[in-house]
C-alpha cells in the first residue's frame, strides 16, 4: 500500500469512495442523500492552504483517503477518513489514521479532533481517541455524532 498526496482532479474518486464507505453502514437511500453534500470534496477543499488530503492505494486504485483542515492551529480537524468496504478490517484505515496524525504533529498540532460516525467510535477509541462530546449532526437534526479527540500533550494518542 502507498500512502500519497491526493490530486485535486481525484475529487470526484474520493468522494465516491466516502459515499460508498458511508453506505457500507447500511444507512438507507434518505440518509445518504441528506449527507451527499457533506461527504463530497472539491478541488478547491483539497487543495486549501489550511488542508492536507492523502489516499491509500493499492495496484493504482484508490482504497481510502483523509483530509486534515485547519492545519495551521493547535487543534488540527480531521475532516474524513474513509476506507473502501472491500478493504474496512485489512489495516487502511489504521495506515491511514497513523499517517494523518503523524502529519498534524509534524504541523505542531497538540490535538487532533472529529466528528465521527458513530460506527467508527469504537475503531478510533482502539487508536487511542477519547470521546470529548457528542454533536447534533448538522444533516440529520436529532442525531448526534460523538466528538473524538487525539491528544499529543499526554500518552492518550496513537
Amino acid at each position: 500500500m502507498n500512502i500519497r498526496k491526493v490530486d485535486p482532479s481525484e475529487a470526484e474518486l474520493i468522494s465516491a469512495l466516502a459515499i460508498r464507505s458511508k453506505a457500507h453502514w447500511g444507512y438507507d437511500d434518505a440518509f445518504m442523500a441528506s449527507c451527499k453534500d457533506e461527504l463530497s470534496h472539491t478541488a478547491e477543499q483539497i487543495s486549501a492552504a489550511n488542508a492536507v488530503c492523502y489516499l491509500a492505494e493499492e495496484h493504482d486504485e484508490i482504497v481510502g483517503f483523509y483530509k486534515l483542515e485547519d492545519i495551521e492551529k493547535d487543534v488540527v480537524v480531521l475532516d474524513a477518513l474513509f476506507v473502501d468496504p472491500s478493504k474496512i478490517g485489512a489495516g487502511v484505515g489504521r495506515a491511514l489514521l497513523a499517517h494523518a496524525l503523524n502529519t498534524a504533529k509534524q504541523f505542531g498540532a497538540h490535538y487532533v479532533e472529529a466528528q465521527s460516525d458513530p460506527n467508527a467510535e469504537a475503531f478510533y477509541c482502539a487508536m487511542g481517541a477519547v470521546v470529548v462530546g457528542r454533536t447534533e449532526s448538522e444533516s440529520i437534526p436529532g442525531r448526534f455524532l460523538p466528538t473524538i479527540q487525539f491528544n499529543f500533550t499526554t500518552s492518550n494518542s496513537a
